[in-house]
């Protein structure tokens, strides 16, 4: 998206910390510590992603690598409904796909951008068609990647860092980085870091202190009974 309020995926945020405008029209920081990555594509999927905004995580990345490109589309605009209603200052992100996160906020949306892996549309090319609001994250997982990354600090908003140990949801091919890994890819770039990969809530503490700005958990909240819970622990984690 190029002009027009139509052209812009909001909020971005160009400094960590930096306070922004949601599309509610309230101020709030980008808060990465609980970040959740769906899974499934049914019912259940909008239910988890609603509870875990209302409980207070900062980020749903709306994750469906074997859907259609509709049916991405359509479970991203459920998934931002619910959770736009649940808690308005949770950022709604789209997986891999910009163009779907451009067609769910041409839709009228609450979806702020897209978190791109390494061989996903180029951040460049997704900043010229989400606009300069959108938020833009991107995967990493190595000291090369991050300080690669690092050089884009003006077009991404955060990176991800993964895995931080193994887990059958995605195999990166990178080794696992584990607690004290995090330390050297923290140091690598000003960019916030988030760590993902098999995190279990009782990580937590550990990663805080590394440094790192939030931690994305799949399995641990859309498995879980109660997943208001498990964001609750997460975010005490960071405290």
């Amino acid at each position: 998206m190029t002009g027009g309020a139509a052209g812009r995926l909001g909020p971005r945020v160009t400094h960590p910390g930096r306070h922004r405008t949601p599309i509610d029209g309230t101020h709030a920081p980008l808060d990465l510590r609980c970040y959740l990555v769906t899974s499934g594509t049914g019912r259940r999927t909008v239910e988890v992603a609603a509870a875990a905004a209302a409980a207070g995580a900062g980020v749903v990345q709306v994750r469906a690598k074997e859907a259609t490109a509709a049916g991405l589309l359509d479970l991203t605009c459920a998934v931002a409904e619910a959770v736009h209603a649940a808690r308005p200052a949770t950022r709604v992100l789209v997986d891999d796909r910009a163009d779907v996160a451009f067609a769910a906020h041409a839709r009228g949306a609450a979806v702020h951008g897209v978190h791109l892996g390494q061989d996903d549309l180029p951040v460049t090319e997704a900043r010229a068609l989400l606009g300069p609001d959108a938020v833009i994250g991107l995967t990493t997982g190595t000291p090369d990647l991050v300080r690669a990354a690092e050089r884009l600090r003006g077009v991404i908003d955060y990176v991800g860092a993964g895995p931080f140990r193994p887990t059958p949801t995605k195999d990166s091919g990178r080794d696992p980085i584990g607690v004290d890994g995090y330390h050297g890819l923290v140091a690598a770039t000003s960019l916030p870091v988030v760590a993902i990969g098999g995190v279990e809530p009782e990580d937590v503490p550990a990663l805080a202190r590394t440094g790192v700005a939030g931690v994305a958990l799949v399995r641990a909240i859309m498995d879980a009974a109660d997943p208001g819970a498990v964001v609750g622990e997460v975010l005490a984690g960071f405290r």
